[in-house]
């Protein structure tokens, strides 16, 4: 009997080093977000979106509305450092936010910080283009895949449309949100097609 508590007693010890490393490991959020600070803008942003909604810094995010209703007025106000920093506070939880990247892509370019305006445009881009990649947004089949309803609008905007109907349809396990727009420019209707999986998955639904 003694002999199988030694012997339990060493695999204890040969196991929890192991099980420790295991639980200091950054998660794959961390370790993309720490690449791309560091200046390597060609990460895959696809990834970096998704593995944030399943990271511990997705469960440890603040509610940063405020913030970012109040980095969308001072844009419009041409209150640029006040844009900024409100921006930083959205990008501090959620690196992901693609409008904190746009307030911050333009208060800098406004402010002279070309370098730091250039690499928020850069996130920007890699962000959007992350979702466009992930379909053509034509088709149930062909949806474009979101992290929150959030990516939906800016998405709309930066391809010139405004939402002018919202519905959900839920086929094969999947869930979709069905947005119907209008041109910004001349007013022709269309309807585009978001994957929401990953958001109701997070919000319980």
């Amino acid at each position: 009997m003694r002999t199988i508590f030694v012997f339990l007693g060493l695999l204890a010890v040969a196991i929890l080093p192991s099980s420790v490393a295991a639980l200091d490991q950054p998660s794959e959020y961390a370790t993309l977000l720490a690449s791309l600070k560091a200046g390597k803008t060609d990460i895959d942003y696809a990834r970096l979106r998704i593995s944030y909604m399943d990271s511990p810094e997705y469960k440890a995010a603040k509610d940063t509305s405020d913030s970012e209703n109040a980095m969308v007025d001072a844009l419009n106000e041409k209150n640029y450092p006040r844009a900024i920093k409100n921006a930083e506070i959205v990008l501090d939880s959620a690196y992901v936010n693609m409008d904190a990247h746009f307030v911050a892509m333009v208060a800098n370019r406004e402010l002279g910080a070309k370098d730091k305006s250039e690499f928020h445009s850069t996130v920007f881009h890699g962000l959007i283009k992350s979702i466009l990649d992930s379909g053509d947004g034509k088709s149930l089949e062909k949806a474009w895949v979101v992290i929150n309803v959030q990516e939906e609008y800016v998405v709309l905007r930066v391809l010139g449309f405004k939402p002018s109907g919202q519905s959900l349809v839920n086929k094969d396990g999947h869930s979709y949100d069905v947005m119907k727009v209008k041109d910004a420019k001349d007013g022709t209707e269309q309807t585009f097609y978001f994957n929401v999986d990953i958001p109701f998955k997070h919000y319980g639904f």
